[in-house]
């Protein structure tokens, strides 16, 4: 740097003036027109008519020239004018619009195995859609990793993990290891657990972001086929050939499943809430036909067991509560396993007695399409229990082991 350009436009009094042309430079704007500082202290105003040999007038603000600053350093022989002195004091120009442009096609780069990934899954990636754009407009991953190579390598890790999901059954260690190579890169918290988890809950048909609560993150989990452990997860049934007492309700673990055979059960009757088999249990006893309680959404247990029973030849006849969140349930479940509706379907709605609002969003009922058209046109919500004495009916009746209604 020449001591004359130095003298002329160095100082820390001027300092602003060559900060705003160094902004306008790296934006691609001319270095015309003026630029102004408000609350301009004496020694700023002071520094300004030194440099430009002239009053710079008394007003609130300081208002400079920048053409006038250009010819006034070219005149000087200090430097070939305001451009090349603002390199000289700050150093090389930027291409702030190159750069947005590369960074934002390095990140278009990080996210392109998932795209990729979505677009090959099963049905184009309609399963996780929402979620995809979620994740832009929430901006989850670049706060989870803002740079776009750290970014890269989550996504890669997280499409690793999507691949697997939902699964037929599997620890959340080992989908870890196998997917993240950390068998504790799914622990909660940490960046992939974090993506993975909304992606799940979004496949389950959950809210993307995650509710606070171990036994939410163990549920959203369960519901594609992940389990945090063994032991707890629990699938409640009756009837079941095995069962240790006849005519109680009986409570199987992951960990009793993962090391039993296929069971032939013929008809199994499958129910989303435990005040259901615990009625039957009252009053039929070891007379109720086989009845499994799903229990809001399938835990891993719940999966293996109907996975059990289907390899043993079983079929399936399913109620549920008649709102959407009980629709979405019964449709993972004939997604899985398949059903025939037990009195859930238009006609059963229709007879059912209720009169709460119905909320949420509308869900296909692809074992009787009728049904969602008439949820939508009714807006009543229909619990289980409303029921019971129905359902308690039909599983009394001698024809219970065999058919369905």
């Amino acid at each position: 740097m020449s001591e004359r350009l130095a003298r002329l436009l160095g100082g820390d009094e001027l300092a602003w003036l060559v900060d705003r042309a160094r902004t306008r430079l790296e934006r691609g704007r001319p270095l015309t027109g003026s630029v102004s500082l408000t609350g301009a202290t004496h020694g700023q105003r002071r520094a300004v008519e030194t440099l430009l040999g002239r009053r710079a007038g008394s007003g609130a603000s300081l208002s400079v020239s920048l053409e006038e600053v250009d010819r006034v350093l070219r005149a000087s022989g200090a430097c070939d004018g305001l451009a090349q002195a603002v390199a000289v004091l700050r150093g090389p120009i930027r291409d702030l619009t190159a750069l947005a442009a590369d960074r934002d096609t390095a990140w278009r780069a990080a996210f392109a195995v998932l795209d990729t990934h979505l677009a090959r899954r099963v049905g184009g990636g309609q399963d996780l859609a929402g979620w995809r754009g979620w994740l832009d407009s929430s901006g989850l991953v670049r706060r989870l990793a803002p740079e776009p190579a750290d970014a890269g390598s989550l996504l890669d890790r997280l499409v690793a993990v999507l691949a697997r999901l939902p699964s037929t059954g599997v620890p959340i260690g080992r989908l870890a290891a196998e997917t993240c190579g950390d068998a504790h890169a799914l622990d909660d918290g940490r960046p992939v657990a974090t993506l993975a988890l909304s992606a799940a809950r979004a496949l389950a048909g959950l809210p993307y972001a995650a509710e606070g609560g171990a036994d939410a993150r163990r549920a959203a989990w369960a519901a594609v086929g992940v389990h945090l452990d063994e032991l707890s997860s629990l699938v409640l049934s009756l009837g079941l050939p095995g069962d240790p007492t006849p005519g109680e309700p009986h409570v199987r673990t992951l960990r009793q499943l993962r090391r039993a055979g296929p069971i032939a059960a013929g008809l199994v009757r499958l129910c989303e809430n435990p005040v259901v088999v615990a009625a039957a249990a009252d009053d039929l006893g070891a007379a109720c036909p086989p009845l499994v309680c799903v229990n809001g959404r399938p835990s891993a247990a719940v999966w293996r067991l109907l996975g059990l029973l289907a390899a043993g030849g079983s079929s399936f006849a399913y109620h549920g509560d008649f709102d959407w969140g009980g629709v979405a349930i019964a449709a993972a479940v004939h997604e899985r396993v398949g059903f025939a509706p037990w009195r859930y379907d238009a006609a059963s709605y229709r007879r059912a007695a209720g009169d709460a609002p119905l909320a949420g969003r509308a869900v296909p009922t692809p074992w009787d399409p009728p049904l969602a058209e008439e949820m939508r046109r009714r807006a009543v919500r229909v619990e289980e229990e409303l029921v019971l004495s129905e359902l308690l009916s039909d599983l009394a009746a001698p024809q219970a082991k065999t058919s369905c209604w």
